[in-house]
């Protein structure tokens, strides 16, 4: 079956029959096989990160029925599994399970600046910061998130009330994922001023920063583009179900969330 564009008629959708044209275009390939190889687990041309690090993987640019073989083999029957921007057939078998519009935007004049009352976070901070992103939704953070870069955070009274980190990290680029404010403390102007300073420690390294959101999530996209975001790419967040063969059980099922 193919999968349906959630946004129709909206431009610049990477297929994946047409070749990647730039790190951005895949890139969770392009970390998984650079700065993160070392997280990467592979079979075939089929690349991930480990499940408590991050929902992301990536096809290769036209998957065949092999590919499709070795990814089904690697979730396991039943699985859920995210198919950022795959814009293809799906095989057979294969349930769509989400299609949600997306959008990828990159750093264009950011004032990026570092954050005094920031504090790094640790090993130690991911309960915390689990219990944050549960109450926010801002997209996965997963148990062992914090090791794909750095995270920031403030704190009131000890207790964490923002955050912001690093997440995908292609050659020359990196991502600010996982922006979120205690309900209580919105409309201080603290994601503002967490991204900033994520965004400082990317620009110290010599590399850009970018971020994906909901193309429904015009507060977050108001914001990153006063902030000196620009739109770069209209993407998907899809994710579809391997298929279970008949007598086979199930793998646990995967939570899809929006990357």
């Amino acid at each position: 079956m193919s999968v349906p564009d959630p946004r129709e008629g909206a431009p610049h959708v990477l297929d994946p029959r047409e070749g990647a044209s730039h790190v951005l275009d895949n890139p969770a390939r392009a970390s998984l096989t650079g700065p993160h190889a070392r997280f990467a687990e592979r079979r075939g041309r089929i690349l991930r990160y480990p499940v408590d690090v991050s929902p992301w993987l990536a096809l290769p640019e036209a998957p065949e029925a092999d590919d499709w073989a070795d990814l089904a083999a690697l979730a396991g029957p039943g699985a859920e599994v995210p198919l950022p921007g795959y814009r293809g057939e799906l095989p057979d078998g294969w349930e769509l399970t989400m299609s949600m519009a997306g959008v990828q935007l990159v750093d264009d004049g950011m004032d990026a600046v570092p954050e005094p009352a920031a504090v790094r976070l640790g090993p130690a901070d991911v309960p915390e910061m689990l219990d944050l992103v549960a109450r926010t939704r801002p997209g996965p953070f997963l148990p062992r998130t914090i090791e794909l870069g750095t995270y920031l955070g403030i704190r009131r009274d000890g207790r964490l009330i923002a955050m912001a980190g690093e997440r995908l990290h292609p050659p020359g680029w990196t991502e600010i994922s996982a922006v979120c404010t205690d309900p209580a403390h919105r409309g201080e102007g603290l994601a503002t001023r967490l991204i900033r300073a994520v965004a400082h420690g990317i620009r110290e390294r010599g590399e850009t920063p970018f971020l994906h959101t909901g193309a429904e999530n015009t507060t977050a996209i108001r914001l990153y583009e006063s902030l000196g975001f620009r739109l770069r790419r209209r993407t998907a967040f899809v994710a579809a179900r391997v298929p279970v063969p008949l007598g086979q059980s199930s793998a646990k099922p995967a939570e899809a969330r929006a990357l």
